[in-house]
């Protein structure tokens, strides 16, 4: 069992999502550990792009903001160093394929190797494109993370049989953000996979209340907040740490009735 998959040995996983940098990577470090003490199962790391296709407005501004601030991608590197000597909860980057390949995809696995990073989230690469990334990760112990969409249907059995790590089921059409109602038939899609695959499913895209991710947890293993954590970063700021830490207690509350 990874260590990704042992995030959800404990009943219902929460996995917070944010952007490294957004304000500045100071922030961000103490967001990961407040997260951590708050709950989180393992946490999304969000390595900023100019041109971040699958987010909406709300990250897409975050990712902005970092860039603007300065971050880099071996800035994150080292934040993600010095937070693996205080805890060891699992982390995954999330980024583009441009942000590897410009790194060097080799480089840049053995790099999240060293640092001890658990997986890797690319969501521009489909499934017939995985192999410019897959090897690599394989050779570092990184469990690379696929994504099911509403539209993969046919695919589900392929793309889930060849997974690692957890299934990333995304629950609407469309880009990332808060959605007021999740409306697509979620449950059909966890089953289509469950058929293909024991690893965990974790649904994210539109959550951002602790209702609707206890509706979420009910039909999956765990589930994923991005936007709406985004969003409170976007207002706080450098005082957003506390604010983050209670949401992710309350979501994380949310959905550990269901175990």
């Amino acid at each position: 069992m990874s260590k990704i998959e042992q995030a959800f040995a404990n009943g219902k996983a929460f996995i917070p999502f944010l952007t490294c940098g957004d304000p500045d990577l100071a922030t961000t470090e103490q967001l990961v550990y407040a997260m951590a003490d708050a709950g989180a199962d393992l946490i999304e790391l969000g390595i900023p792009f100019s041109d971040p296709t699958a987010e909406g407005p709300v990250i897409q501004a975050a990712n902005l903001r970092a860039l603007a601030a300065g971050a880099t991608t071996d800035q994150i590197f080292a934040m993600v160093e010095r937070i693996r000597r205080k805890t060891d909860i699992p982390l995954v980057f999330m980024t583009y394929a441009n942000v590897v390949f410009s790194y060097s995809s080799k480089r840049f696995m053995q790099r999240m190797a060293h640092c001890a990073m658990d997986g890797l989230i690319l969501p521009d690469v489909p499934f017939e494109e995985k192999a410019d990334f897959a090897p690599f990760c394989a050779q570092c112990g990184i469990d690379l993370i696929s994504l099911i969409a509403p539209t993969s249907q046919s695919r589900i059995e392929r793309i889930a049989g060849e997974a690692s790590g957890f299934i990333y089921c995304v629950s609407s059409l469309g880009v990332t953000g808060i959605r007021s109602s999740i409306t697509t038939d979620v449950s059909a899609m966890v089953d289509q996979v469950r058929q293909a695959t024991d690893l965990p499913v974790a649904i994210g895209f539109g959550i951002s209340t602790p209702q609707q991710a206890q509706q979420m947890a009910a039909k999956a293993d765990g589930v994923i907040v991005g936007s709406a954590i985004v969003k409170m970063i976007a207002q706080y700021g450098q005082a957003a740490v506390p604010h983050v830490a209670q949401y992710v207690r309350e979501m994380k509350n949310a959905i550990k009735r269901l175990d």
